[in-house]
């Protein structure tokens, strides 16, 4: 439980992946934080449910589809008039494949979910942060796109890798119009995902690799999504921010 008492009171936070997990907690504590919070996702009926626990605004919306993104930001655009942070939380993949098991279908689908999806949001994103006095992109990416170390998805760890790339883009093109634009980049975190894709023996020799001794909660991951939408994190832009428990040291 952290001690520190953000105040987003006035701001507009948008938050894609939001039915669960990280989006979901974070959809919650910036809304506790007084933020005005839209839940971006495309399964709408997780999505509604958070949204309505939370007093919060859900738009069902697949990221990867371009005419949906300027739908849903036009709208946020209507309705709020600017935007102050975008925190691209959306991704993740369903199989863990060797690069000669993945099929182009199943490297198309997870590019276009982990990479493709930042790309669209961000870039319709840009106008509406021109408007905030301290936009902010945050965007999830991974330990898998840093290094190899473990059992992945070829696809997931090049989107991951992509992410960093594309952060690093934003965070130069953006600095003149006050934008920051940073990654934070987990791993092992324990995920309704992760459960589903990695078994018992496998989560057990992973925790093994941890230096903390323990998984990942989402809460570890969403108050750094805090601290990098606050003003105390003005002067931070185009960096990674590697959240593991020691598991990979830079």
């Amino acid at each position: 439980m952290s001690n520190i008492n953000w105040n987003f009171s006035g701001k507009v936070v948008v938050i894609t992946g939001s039915a669960i997990g990280m989006g979901a907690d974070a959809v919650a504590r910036f809304r506790q934080a007084g933020a005005t919070v839209y839940g971006i996702d495309i399964d709408e009926v997780r999505g509604s449910k958070v949204a309505l626990d939370t007093d919060t605004t859900f738009i069902a919306c697949d990221i990867t589809n371009r005419t949906a993104v300027e739908t849903t930001f036009d709208r946020i655009a209507a309705e709020s008039g600017k935007l102050d942070v975008l925190i691209n939380n959306a991704g993740g993949f369903w199989e863990q494949l060797t690069v000669e098991e993945t099929s182009e279908g199943e490297w198309d689908k997870v590019i276009d979910l982990n990479l493709k999806g930042v790309f669209l949001c961000a870039q319709r994103a840009i106008p509406l942060l021109r408007l905030s006095s301290s936009g902010r992109i945050i965007t999830i990416g991974s330990l898998a796109g840093q290094t190899t170390m473990y059992r992945s998805s070829p696809p997931y760890a090049a989107a991951k890798a992509g992410v960093m790339a594309l952060s690093r883009n934003l965070a130069y093109e953006l600095a003149a119009d006050g934008i920051t634009s940073n990654v934070i980049a987990p791993s092992a975190v324990l995920t309704d995902r992760i459960l589903k894709v990695r078994g018992p023996e496998e989560r057990a020799a992973t925790q093994k690799t941890i230096p903390l001794g323990r998984y990942g909660e989402v809460e570890d991951i969403v108050h750094w999504m805090m601290f990098l939408a606050s003003d105390e994190s003005a002067y931070m832009t185009g960096q990674t921010i590697t959240v593991n428990g020691g598991r990979f040291m830079i």
